[in-house]
């Protein structure tokens, strides 16, 4: 590129920036003006000059400012630190809000262009025209589809609700501003907004208690209300339009683990399963009173002026509604019939009232395609009599929202520990006198015995018997299960998942439990059938290459394969990114998944032609590359070829799911993304596997890379003290950021902590190792040999052109090492009592990421990292300047507090002071969950 072409595209970029520069400059002066009122003069000119110092030193690279900042922060007061630390946080806040919205901006714009976007519904189905599939056929793969994100808590979800529900209510109104026609409107704007950021700078920040479960399912919740509530049945509506005069299926549902998962948490019980069903139903009903509600104040139409089918007027005649005043309006005495007999199910369900009732509540429904049979009487009445256009706003949208969310919402998956699972089946067995020591048998002895007892009509459990707290806790959830079942609709719950799934006998202990439930009626040798689908979930390196041999054993013993058969044809089976990840590293964590994925394709190919059985992946993804994140199109069209189908579940964690579900627009654009990427990969991807060089290729960095990882990681000397010093590690497992512990057992093992926090402290400290880590050392070794540099350098280059799975792994490495910065990093080795420690273990690191750096640039060929997404880029560029104070601030505030005496006041405050920073940082990153 020239120099007037650079300027141009340079002039073009700033020009399309504009309103993204104003949106944040309006936001940092309403936001400089509050501290200003609510702090002082001193305190507003002392933030400034810091923020002053950051830019310089971040956008200009001036040392001297550097060094400036860097004496300036280590001389605040806790008071003033405290101070600095709130208005940068809330700067990265008020920053994600103008990106956001910058984000729909362009999106409407490319739209009003006629520019297709990747990742939207309409590029996919023009791709899949040009590629001569056909409407009706795209329908059909629809009709055998189930796309599912699943909601999951976390504890790295740092932000309180009341900051998210003054958050939105900011983005409402800078939204709002740019229809606004007077200065006087945007001043009035203006007012309202700087009323929502003193709200912001008034509220606290943090929690003062743990969350509970409680807790998370609000949290969870406020995005049905705010996104998912109406945009789902919006996205269905898009897919219509797409496809008309073809009728589409439900075949997006959302999932939910909170509430249902117990795994390391010990405050999941039956109580708090019931609790979630409770809230979940109680939530989707008064979303259905309402518009129930609001539809009858649209649909005011005379019989008088236009005629009804005898249908409609049947629902009229049997509403209890007598007002003579709507006598003739035959819609809203339906209406007002069924608002009764919903608010009569929302008593039923959840125990608690309609907020208006025009007649008392009444006949409830006894399942949801009771209600959604009345919605389709009203419908054909007003299609029959010219009336469709009043069905287009409301009624339909309702009538796919009960489709899609029934009476329970979201499918609560059920979650577990196998140790777990074990040792309540060894308890029963014991109790009854069938096996005394069941922990102590072989594997195949395992299965044997639990094979006769699936074989077996008598229950296991001896009624008069003492069981533990824990096999009466773990036997109450599966217990629970057939009424919340019975209560709420067949897919309220639908599948058991199973943590650590080592070998085939995990899963039949679930089965049994399954059994002794009434959840699996029969046995396996005279007609069984299951109401839960019984999921493993491999995680480590190890489980993930044993987890095609896993599935063919269990699928071998006698009557499985027909139960399954008999039960749906399903078999759902998920894959963790995280534990692999701290296994071994992301490279080898990515290819293991791939791997896994191509064996369970191939076993389930055969078991499909055999007893039509149908695979669907579960990917446990995280927020952070480290944990499997990055973006979801690239990801899901990354997999290898038979494995998607229509077929899809995912997590969506951590402050992944408030920065793409806490906007309905762009929580929108999320949910079509993973439609279009699951119908791409399903109708447009390849059908032949990646080429034996390329395969091979991969193989062999894989191991170099795992080597690599695991050298330093888990057999470099004091790695683990490092760990634990210079990054937050500790002080995470202090904040009140989620209800389950950060470690499985009470050590400093690094095998022992869980997978998140793990991730999560090394994302605050700027280093982001698990989502890099290894690679540069593979490649490295890889190209050693001069002989063959050359060509191994060229098919490297030819991956990354060709293979959407090796491309998108490049691509989250690219930006996992764009987010990463060792200058900040490097002042958190200085919290590392052993100098030398610190130093030499900071210094491997630091060659690692240079390796890994110069592997990117040698393969992508682009010196600069983002290169190709000058999105994010921008993003990090507005950001991180603010960022930089809030790590700095962290440093100083962890060494007062790592050497503070028992005696010393202000403590509170420096404590105060780290976790505001550690949710400062959070936010900033976006991607730490």
């Amino acid at each position: 590129m020239n120099a007037s072409a650079a300027k141009r595209a340079s002039s073009d970029a700033a020009e399309k920036n504009r309103p993204l520069v104003e949106d944040i400059r309006l936001l940092g002066r309403i936001l400089g003006d509050v501290i200003r009122e609510q702090e002082g003069k001193d305190a507003f000119e002392l933030i400034e000059r810091v923020r002053k110092l950051s830019v310089s030193y971040r956008l200009k690279s001036d040392a001297q400012a550097g060094r400036a900042l860097d004496r300036l922060l280590k001389n605040l007061s806790g008071d003033q630190t405290v101070s600095v630390i709130r208005a940068f946080s809330y700067f990265s806040h008020l920053a994600n809000i103008a990106e956001d919205r910058h984000h729909v901006r362009r999106r409407d714009h490319h739209e009003r262009q006629g520019h297709l976007q990747e990742g939207s519904l309409a590029m996919s189905l023009e791709r899949l025209a040009d590629a001569g599939i056909r409407a009706a056929d795209i329908a059909k793969t629809l009709a055998h589809a189930y796309i599912s994100p699943v909601l999951t808590a976390h504890p790295t979800e740092v932000q309180r609700k009341s900051i998210l529900d003054a958050e939105r209510a900011i983005a409402g109104l800078v939204q709002k501003r740019e229809t606004l026609p007077t200065e006087r409107d945007r001043a009035d704007n203006e007012a309202l907004i700087r009323a929502r950021v003193t709200q912001l700078w008034q509220t606290r920040m943090l929690r003062t208690a743990k969350l509970t479960v409680s807790d998370e399912i609000e949290n969870a919740l406020s995005y049905y209300h705010t996104t998912f509530l109406r945009q789902i049945p919006r996205l269905y509506r898009e897919v219509e339009s797409a496809l008309p005069g073809h009728g589409i299926a439900p075949f997006f549902r959302m999932g939910n683990w909170i509430g249902g998962d117990r795994d390391g948490n010990p405050f999941v019980t039956a109580d708090t399963l019931r609790m979630a069903l409770a809230r979940q139903s109680e939530t989707v009903l008064r979303f259905y009173l309402t518009e129930v509600h609001e539809l009858g104040a649209e649909l005011s139409i005379s019989q008088t002026l236009a005629p009804v089918t005898p249908q409609m007027r049947a629902l009229a005649q049997a509403s209890p509604d007598q007002n003579p005043h709507r006598e003739d309006e035959p819609y809203r005495r339906a209406l007002i019939g069924v608002y009764a007999r919903l608010a009569a199910t929302l008593r039923e369900l959840t125990g608690t009232e309609a907020l208006r009732h025009a007649v008392a509540p009444q006949n409830p429904y006894e399942a949801s395609e009771q209600f959604l049979a009345d919605l389709r009487v009203i419908e054909a009445s007003l299609v029959s009599h010219h009336a469709e256009a009043l069905a287009h706003t409301r009624l339909r949208p309702l009538m796919r929202a009960v489709q899609v969310f029934g009476f329970h919402l979201a499918t609560v998956d059920l979650r577990q520990s196998s140790d777990k699972h074990e040792a309540v089946v060894a308890e029963l067995l014991k109790v009854a006198r069938i096996e005394s020591d069941y922990s102590a048998l072989p594997e195949t002895g395992r299965r044997e015995l639990l094979v006769r007892l699936l074989d077996d009509a008598r229950p296991l459990r001896v009624r008069s018997a003492n069981y533990s707290e824990h096999a009466q806790g773990e036997l109450a959830i599966f217990d629970a299960a057939p009424t919340l079942l019975q209560r709420y609709g067949r897919n309220a719950l639908r599948h058991y998942i199973i943590s650590h799934t080592e070998d085939v006998s995990d899963l039949l202990e679930v089965l049994l439990l399954l059994k002794e439930a009434g959840l699996m009626r029969g046995t396996l040798d005279d007609r069984a059938e299951t109401d839960l689908i019984v999921v493993p979930l491999f995680e480590t390196i190890g489980d993930l290459r044993n987890a095609a041999p896993i599935m063919r054993d269990y699928y071998a013993l006698p009557g499985i394969a027909e139960m399954m058969k008999r039960s749906g044809c399903e078999q759902d089976i998920m894959l963790g990114y995280s534990d692999s990840n701290k296994d071994g590293g992301t490279f080898t964590s990515s290819w293991e998944l791939y791997r896994a994925e191509i064996a369970l394709v191939e076993l389930f190919a055969q078991l499909g032609r055999e007893h039509g059985l149908t695979l669907r992946m579960f990917h446990g993804r995280g927020g952070t590359v480290g944990r499997g994140g990055g973006p979801s199109y690239q990801a899901i069209l990354a997999q290898p070829p038979g494995t998607v189908n229509g077929q899809i579940r995912l997590t969506e964690q951590g402050e992944v799911i408030a920065s793409k579900y806490a906007h309905p627009e762009i929580g929108l654009r999320n949910l079509e993304t993973l439609v279009a990427a699951t119908l791409e990969a399903t109708l447009l991807h390849p059908t032949k596997s990646a080429p034996r060089a390329f395969i091979e290729s991969a193989e062999a960095i894989s191991a170099a890379s795992c080597a690599a990882y695991r050298k330093l990681v888990y057999e470099t000397p004091g790695f683990t003290d490092y760990f634990f010093s210079a990054t937050p590690i500790r002080e995470i497992a202090e904040l009140n950021i989620g209800s389950r512990p950060a470690s499985r057992k009470a050590t400093r093992a690094i095998e022992d902590l869980r997978a998140i926090p793990w991730g999560f402290s090394w994302g605050q400290c700027r280093v982001a190792l698990p989502g890099w880590c290894g690679f540069g050392s593979a490649i490295e070794q890889h190209l050693a040999d001069p002989k063959t540099r050359k060509e191994r350098l060229a098919l490297l280059q030819r991956m990354h052109r060709q293979w959407p799975f090796f491309r998108a792994l490049m691509s989250n490495l690219d930006m996992v090492i764009a987010k990463s910065d060792l200058g900040i990093a490097a002042r958190y080795v200085e919290l590392v009592e052993d100098k030398r420690l610190g130093k030499r273990i900071f210094s491997l690191i630091k060659a690692e990421w240079q390796r890994t750096d110069d592997a990117l640039s040698l393969i992508t060929g682009e010196k600069q990292r983002l290169a190709s997404n000058p999105s994010l880029a921008r993003s990090i560029e507005h950001r991180f300047p603010y960022l930089d104070p809030l790590n700095h601030l962290q440093v100083e505030l962890m060494r007062r507090y790592r050497q503070r005496r028992d005696s010393d006041p202000g403590m509170d405050r420096v404590r105060r002071g780290i976790h505001l920073s550690i949710n400062g940082v959070a936010a900033g990153l976006r991607n730490t969950g």
